[in-house]
Parts: structure tokens; sequence; C-alpha cells
């Protein structure tokens, strides 16, 4: 019997309808799909022009007995509700539109959903998206190594580029800043150009500025070369999440996105281990002169991008999201890619037989790209391609205006608190953890450092490296015919105060934190030695000599407190784990709501513990407990975003969110960072306030379980 449902798809799109057929033999709104099909008589009746008789179709796999799908699906639609408003509205974030119009449009892009969330159950799920999974998986590890490099490198590379104060906190700042950029310029694209090409293009700028930036020899093109890296890898994130999204079925979408998220803490523990194993190898490197050395630290920023070359590698060997292809009206492409997808699970799971049986798939039709054509078609190539730019531009900032329209505003506004809120808290402690254990071991330091006062030292030769001491007063080295010398050896922390130099000799001299302040210098040699002028403050030189003094900066032989930044990273990251995997088993479950307010909640509660931490490894112990705890809010965070909305939106309003988040994450690090040393109170309160502000604004989102996307 003929299926009303599917006379609906053989006569839509005649009349001007926003909506063309795909499956349609011939015609111009239609597109067909002949390979599969036997060849047609040269007598037998054209679908379009001798009035087409429905039950005479031929589809795939008829000979086989399998039921056409739409008769299996169309009681299945006749008995869903229809929501004729967009999604937001139905969500009860703002009010219905009243214009028939948009409602019409509601509606069919609803039944698109429905239909694409049957051919996605048939499809099944299985090879195919555990191979997207891991592809996607490497290069959202990929964003996580790129927030760490530069904090792992920077004890080495301040030293081998001479960095000041300044110049690391701006390269600490241009990640963030790169990062944000990047998620709002590849999330607007990814919606208007396809996801899949937009990741390719982002991960491929990561990887050559990645790659440069290793060969960098001054803080300029170091710096410059970071933030075109952070442009690119700023746009995984956004892409990733809405891309593997639109090849999950409704069921397995939630459990699935989670279990994504776990590469982000791949990514962590891979920096962290990498970092731990190489950088500290100062002879795994070469020079070639004094004006080129690659050191050990640039051998890890190489490494580091390891996963976005094996994501990038990954990436030509999929296809298209099927579902943007239909936003934009590629109907064949779609279909194909579809096929791929049933084909491929089925063979997995020893079912080769099973037959693809899709034959019409019900799909907007776009004036946009059109209007990009006509608008380019005539000349020069410059002229073109400005246009193409122009047009493109104006659409992707429209897609992020529609972002506050009616329809859409409550659910950006609440989302957007949520992102600001949790990445405040989460990136402002993630700061703060480290810098507190490094205040504490500089306290403990500073309480073992020796004084020596008033003495008097006489013809004596050092061959000892002198470390955490403090000279004050007194005729200190007096030294006739250079009888005292120090030859070869390190001052690491120590300082001279109003102490007298005279007939003494420095030679091959390495120095960490050494200063001399209002010393009197007399009839002294510095030979081969990084003491220059900054090292004396104040001080007076009578008939002094610097010969050969080491121009730049060195890398220090010993690096007391690198073991202890990988140690902290890799077990924040590791701590991750157990609260990963709860989200993901219970994120169908319980609901991403309440695990998003629940997890919020329960943070900003282990905040307080933090006014109960003096020692470095109760600082530890609350960083794991903390980060393994937020991470189910950030899971359930992520979920909600791709869900709540619409294919033609989602990649741009992530962007835009994460982009916030980057932001939040820049003001969280300089606020927390910069009460370091003075009172744990003012960072623990913020945190806790932002955690609870989130938790409760996220506990007013609809639950999105059993949503399809539209």
């Amino acid at each position: 019997m003929s299926d009303p449902y599917q006379n609906n798809y053989y006569h839509q799109g005649r009349g001007g309808d926003a909506y063309g057929t795909y499956g349609e033999g011939g015609g111009h709104d239609g597109y067909g799909y002949q390979v599969d099909y036997p060849a047609q008589e040269e007598d037998a009746a054209s679908d379009v022009t001798e009035g087409h008789d429905e039950e005479d179709q031929m589809y795939e796999g008829e000979y086989q007995g399998i039921p056409h799908p739409d008769e299996q699906k169309a009681a299945q639609r006749a008995a869903r509700p229809l929501c004729l408003a967009h999604p937001s509205v139905a969500m009860s974030f703002g009010p219905p539109t009243k214009s028939r119009g948009a409602a019409s449009a509601a509606s069919e892009l609803q039944e698109l959903s429905e239909q694409y969330e049957d051919i996605m159950e048939d499809c099944g799920h299985g090879k195919f998206q555990w191979t997207l999974f891991m592809v996607l998986g490497l290069a959202l590890m990929a964003d996580g190594v790129e927030c760490f490099v530069v904090a792992f490198v920077l004890p080495s590379a301040e030293k081998d580029l001479c960095l000041s104060n300044a110049e690391k906190g701006m390269l600490g700042l241009v990640v963030f800043l790169s990062m944000m950029v990047g998620a709002f310029l590849w999330g607007g694209l990814a919606d208007k150009l396809g996801r899949r090409k937009c990741l390719i293009v982002a991960l491929a700028i990561n990887c050559v500025f990645a790659f440069l930036s290793s060969f960098a020899q001054g803080y300029g093109f170091f710096l410059f070369f970071r933030l075109l890296s952070g442009i690119g890898i700023g746009g995984t994130v956004p892409i990733v999440y809405t891309y593997f999204s639109e090849f999950l079925q409704k069921d397995k979408r939630g459990e699935h996105l989670s279990w994504l998220c776990m590469f982000w803490m791949m990514g962590g523990i891979y920096a962290s281990f990498t970092a731990w194993g190489i950088i500290p190898r100062y002879g795994w490197g070469f020079s070639m002169g004094t004006e080129f050395q690659f050191h050990s630290w640039r051998v890890f920023v190489l490494v580091a991008a390891l996963p976005a070359i094996a994501s990038l590698v990954g990436l030509t060997f999929m296809p298209e999201s099927p579902r943007f292809l239909l936003e934009n009206a590629k109907h064949d492409e779609a279909w194909m890619i579809l096929k791929q997808v049933h084909d491929t699970n089925w063979r997995a799971k020893g079912q080769p037989e099973k037959v693809f049986t899709v034959t019409h798939i019900k799909a907007p039709k776009t004036a946009e790209d059109e209007f990009i054509e006509i608008q380019a078609a005539t000349g020069t190539p410059v002229q073109r391609w400005a246009v193409r730019s122009l047009t493109l531009c104006k659409l992707v900032l429209k897609n992020v205006a529609s972002l506050v329209s009616a329809e859409l505003r409550y659910a950006t506004l609440f989302m957007a608190i949520i992102w600001f809120c949790m990445a405040f808290s989460y990136y402002g402690l993630s700061v703060w953890f480290p810098d507190m254990i490094k205040h504490l071991q500089y306290e403990e330091y500073d309480s073992k450092v020796k004084v020596f006062h008033k003495e008097r030292v006489e013809n004596f030769h050092f061959n000892f490296s002198l470390e955490n001491q403090v000279h004050k007063e007194g005729d200190l080295f007096v030294c006739p015919y250079h009888a005292h010398r120090f030859i070869n050896i390190e001052l690491i922390s120590v300082k001279f105060e109003d102490s007298l130099f005279e007939d003494c000799r420095f030679e091959d001299i390495r120095s960490t934190d050494t200063t001399f302040e209002n010393c009197t210098i007399r009839s002294t040699v510095f030979y081969n030695t990084d003491l220059w002028e900054e090292r004396f403050i104040d001080c007076k030189m009578e008939n002094t000599t610097f010969e050969l003094n080491k121009r730049g900066c060195h890398l220090d032989a010993l690096e007391e407190n690198d073991v202890l930044i990988y140690l902290v990273s890799f077990l924040g990251s590791l701590a991750v784990l157990p609260g990963n995997i709860i989200s993901a088993l219970f994120m169908d479950k319980i609901g991403r709501v309440r695990i998003i307010g629940g997890s919020m909640l329960i943070s900003a509660g282990c905040t307080f513990l933090l006014f109960l931490s003096f020692t470095q490894s109760a600082i530890i112990a609350l960083q794991c407990l903390f980060y393994g705890v937020s991470v189910a809010a950030w899971n359930g965070i992520e979920v909600v975003t791709v869900e709540l909305y619409p294919s033609s939106k989602r990649a741009t309003a992530f962007g835009v969110l994460n982009a916030l988040c980057k932001l939040a994450a820049v003001l969280g690090s300089s606020i927390f960072a910069s009460f370091v040393g003075i009172t744990k109170a003012i960072p623990i309160l913020l945190s806790f306030a932002a955690l609870v502000g989130g938790g409760l604004v996220a506990l007013r989102l609809p639950d999105t379980r059993e949503k399809v996307l539209l």
C-alpha cells in the first residue's frame, strides 16, 4: 500500500517548497542515485513525465524481501508529537514564534531531524563510529597538549631565549588568547564550509606553526608561531564535538561524547610524560655555533605535535558530516556517506547482507551558497575571491547574531554563564595550585638559607659551588695577587650585600638568582662568566675588568622544580579518569542537568577544603579531588551545548561559548595568580561563588536526553 508520508516526500519541492526531494529519478528538484538500480528500458515511463506509480518503485534490497523503510517508520513518525517551534521554544527558553513561515520551517526541520535519527538507528553504532572516535579523540588530545606545552617549556625556554617576567607572562597569555580566536573563527566557518574541511585546515595550521616554533631562536618569532599554532588548535573543541555528535544516535550520544572527553585528559598525561622524559635530558639537542641552539625543550615541542599530526592523517580517510551536507542540500554526498556508515558497521558485525534501504531523504535547500556563486560568477579571480570571502564573513556573523535571537537568547545566556563560571574557577585554580606549591617550596628553601655576617676570607680558592647563602657586610674576600679565586663553580641563590672584593678572580662561573648589592669591587677580573651589569646593584667598581663574558642566557644543569611540575600535572590529569568514567556511564541515566549542577556544587564544596591546605601534599590531594569532580560538569556542559542548538548553528554556538571559556580562563588565571603568597581567601571565595552560581543556573536547563538533534 502506498504510504501517505512517502507521497509527501515525492511531491514536495515541485511548487517552490523550501525542501527538495532526494531519491526521485530526474527532475530539477530531485536527486537520483542510480548506481544500484536496475537500468530502465527505453520504453519505460519516466517518473517525472509519465505519472509515476509509487507502488511500482524499486529500491535497493527489494529483491531480498526487505520492507521499505518508510513503511516501518511511518507509524513511529505519526505517533511522535511534531514540534512546530524552535527547539529552544520547546524547552521553555522563550515565547513561541507567531510567524506561520517560521512555524512551517521549524516543522520541516523537525521532520528532517526525526528522519535523520531513524537513519542513524538503521546504520547502528559500530566500527565506523569507533574509528571516527579515535581520529577525533587525537584532535582533542592535541588541544589538551597545547594547554601544557608552554608551561612545561617555560623554565628552560626562559633561559634559552632570555625572557623577562613580562615576556614570560605574555607567552602564557597568548596561548589562551589565540585559542579563543581560533574557537570563534573555526566554529563559525565549520557551519558554512564543513566540519571535516575546517578541522583539517585548523590542525594543519597547528602542526606547521608548532614545528616552526621549535626552531625559532628569538622570542618574537617563538611568540608569533605559538600564536598561530594556538589559533589552529583552538578550532578543535567546537568542531570535534559537533562533528562526532552528528554520527551518533540519540541513545548513544551522551555516553560516547563523554568518553570522547577522556582524550583531553590523555593529552595532559601525554604532555607530562613526554616533558618529564625529554626536557631534563639536556644532551638531546645540537647547536650550530652560538647563533643556533636546539635544546631538549625544543624536541619536546616537536613531540607534542604528534597527536595533531596523527589526527590530521586520520581525517583524510573520514567523510564529511552527512547532516551538514543535508543542511546544505548536498543530498547525493550525504546519501553515499550514510550508506558507507551503514555498510561499514554491519560488515564489521558479520552481517554484510544487510542492505541500506534508505531511498528518500528530505533536506532543506539553502540560498546562501547559491548567493555566493551568483556574486562570484564574474570578475577577476581576485575579485571573485574577495566577494566569496566577504559574503562568507557576513554569513558567519549573521549566524553568530542569530544566537541571541528571540528563540535562542535564553539558551545562549544560560550556557554563557555556565561556561564562564566553570572556566573561571577551573583554570584559575589550575594556575593557583602549582603556584601555591612553588610558593611553599620557596618558603621552605628560604627558611634554610645560610647567612654569613661580617666574615673575612683571605687567600682561599673556591672550587665548590655556593647555594642559598647571604653574605652581609665586612671585608669578605681580600685576595692579594689573585690568590683568592672562584674557578668553574655555580652560584645558586647567592646574595652579597655590603661586601668588599679585592684582587679576586671569577672564572668560568654559572649563576642563578645571584646578585651583588652595595658592594665594593676592586682590582678584580671576571673571565668567562654570566655576571653582567644587572647583577651588580649600586656597586662601586674600581679597576675591574670583564673578559669573554657569556652572551645570552644559559640552561641550568639542574632544575630543582622540574620533576614536581610534571608530577603535579600528571596526577591532576590522572585524577580526571574516575570522574570521566562515572559521568560517561550515568550521563544518559541521571541526565545532563543533574550532572552539571551536582558536579559544580560539589566542586564548590571542595574549594572550601583549601583553607585546610598548609602543605604541598595537601594541595596536590585537593587538586586531584577538584579535577576528578569538575570533569563531570565539563562533560555535561559539552553534551548539552551540542544538543541545544540546531545543526546550522551548532559549531558556531560551540565556538562562541568556547571562546568565552578561554576569556574566563585568562581572567581566572591572572586574578588567582596575583594572590599567591598574599592570601588564600580571595581565590577560594571567588571560585566558590562562581561554581555555586553556575551550578544553580545549570539546574534551570532543560533535559535534552530524549531530544533528537535538530
